[in-house]
């Protein structure tokens, strides 16, 4: 792309232009399309008003009319626009120790290192460091949307939303509930179950009147952290809070061996139906892992229209076992990626697309070398770059209900111009190559550098001064 096009595109943000250049999304999962010399019409709302590729009857009349009016925005070069990456799980305190601490199961992960981390967020002044480096780190890297779990405490978690605000990411953002003694130190927990439901009470109020939160940018979400950290009473309050409110719910679900024996052991029942029997399955939840779902399991989370938030990186590590990623798609479960920061070591998704391919090859194919290649895998487990290049955009909106991740009207223009002739950047084309390749340069090559500009709702977040 040339300078003088990444200059004019970086002076001005996008609510009320017409953005001529090429275009890329995967509306479904396997569906790629590619859209060269395209318009899109962007409302002065940041929502996407119309899409006319360079067939279309009205294109040279929205053209020649956006130049008239000096609305015109012109990609030039090796440049496509990709929609904005949509994270599905982040811890933004744990941000902090990313690439740290990953030597030790999960239920001794949380103890020796997760909760001490997480109780200094106690002190505003580190909160507010830790949380404005996750928000200015993720936009730049290309993530236009983030699920947020934040820490138990009130003031912290406020600031977390008015950074997000600031920075003008888009964000759903939950203040943990963990209120059991027995699971919980006595340094970092809820005191009792009505604090934990009184505090996601008082977050849902702060984020809905935030005055600076009138297009609705920010979102409370209901965080129950997960079950062994919950008394029965916190979980029911919270599902009753969630049915009163209709906010958002997420929470972790039968993560590792771990996590889903001390449910069984607990409830007798699976981590997915212990929660849709508190109220916390519905079309707003989020499932964060979801590894060990049963096929019973599957089906009622597909019924309730909740979602997976597929973390391959962190599974790598806490698992004990690689998510049934194709299976779970195939029963028409809504499915997105998160990077579980710190759980995952990359705050990248575009990583986490990348692992989520390998995850699910190495899956079909197995890994133990010592038994016969036809018992060694589980066949038909493999996804493709457009299916990983969906899970990162379009699926993530659909996971959250939200009208983001695609290049269609009615949507929020959310936003990457992936910038593929960038000097210091991972991308290199040699001739022609076609939508699909170019989807694969773009997700399993792109770094930081490609990453010329950043928009959320048109306005320009991130990217090239």
């Amino acid at each position: 792309m040339t300078t003088q096009a990444t200059e004019e595109v970086a002076r001005t943000d996008l609510r009320g232009k017409v953005v001529r250049g090429s275009f890329l999304h995967a509306p479904e999962p396997d569906w790629l399309e590619s859209l060269s010399d395209a318009l899109i019409s962007i409302g002065e709302d940041g929502l996407i008003q119309a899409v006319l590729p360079a067939d279309h009857a009205g294109h040279e009349s929205l053209l020649a009319s956006a130049r008239a009016a000096d609305r015109l925005v012109t990609l030039t070069g090796r440049a496509w626009m990709i929609p904005g990456l949509v994270d599905l799980h982040v811890h933004a305190p744990q941000y902090a120790q990313l690439g740290q601490a990953l030597d030790v199961p999960l239920e001794v992960w949380l103890q020796k290192y997760t909760f001490p981390l997480e109780s200094r967020f106690a002190d505003l002044d580190f909160a507010t460091e830790v949380y404005a480096a996750v928000v200015t780190d993720l936009l730049a890297q290309g993530t236009t949307t983030a699920l947020y779990f934040a820490t138990v405490h009130q003031e912290a978690t406020h600031k977390l939303v008015d950074l997000c605000l600031a920075h003008g990411q888009r964000a759903l953002v939950g203040k943990v509930a963990m209120d059991d003694p027995a699971a919980c130190p006595d340094y970092y927990r809820d005191a009792s179950a009505e604090d934990a439901v009184d505090g996601a009470r008082a977050l849902i109020d702060y984020v809905r009147g935030h005055p600076d939160n009138t297009e609705g940018l920010v979102w409370p979400v209901i965080t129950p952290r997960f079950i062994p950290s919950c008394t029965d009473a916190a979980l029911s309050g919270l599902g009753s809070l969630a049915r009163e409110t209709g906010c958002h719910v997420q929470t972790h679900c039968s993560e590792s061996d771990w996590a889903h024996g001390h449910v069984l052991a607990r409830h007798g029942v699976t981590d997915a139906a212990s929660l849709d029997g508190f109220g916390l399955l519905g079309r707003r939840t989020v499932l964060a892992h979801a590894n060990f779902l049963t096929d019973d399991d599957m089906e009622r989370v597909r019924a309730r229209g909740a979602a997976v938030a597929h973390c391959p990186l962190s599974n790598a590590y806490f698992a004990n076992a690689v998510f049934p990623l194709r299976r779970a798609l195939e029963k028409g479960l809504h499915v997105g990626l998160g990077t579980d920061i710190s759980g995952g070591h990359a705050a990248s998704l575009f990583d986490t697309a990348r692992m989520a391919i390998a995850a699910s090859r190495m899956l079909e194919t197995g890994v133990d070398p010592d038994l016969p290649a036809d018992r060694r895998g589980c066949p038909a487990s493999r996804i493709d770059v457009v299916t990983a290049f969906h899970l990162a955009t379009a699926g993530g909106g659909r996971a959250l209900d939200l009208p983001i991740g695609r290049f269609e009207p009615g949507c929020w223009f959310d936003a990457l111009l992936i910038d593929c002739e960038a000097a210091n950047g991972s991308i290199r084309l040699f001739g022609e190559v076609s939508p699909e390749d170019l989807a694969g340069k773009i997700l399993l090559n792109a770094s930081r550098a490609n990453i010329a500009q950043v928009w959320v709702g048109g306005r320009r977040v991130a990217g090239a001064a």
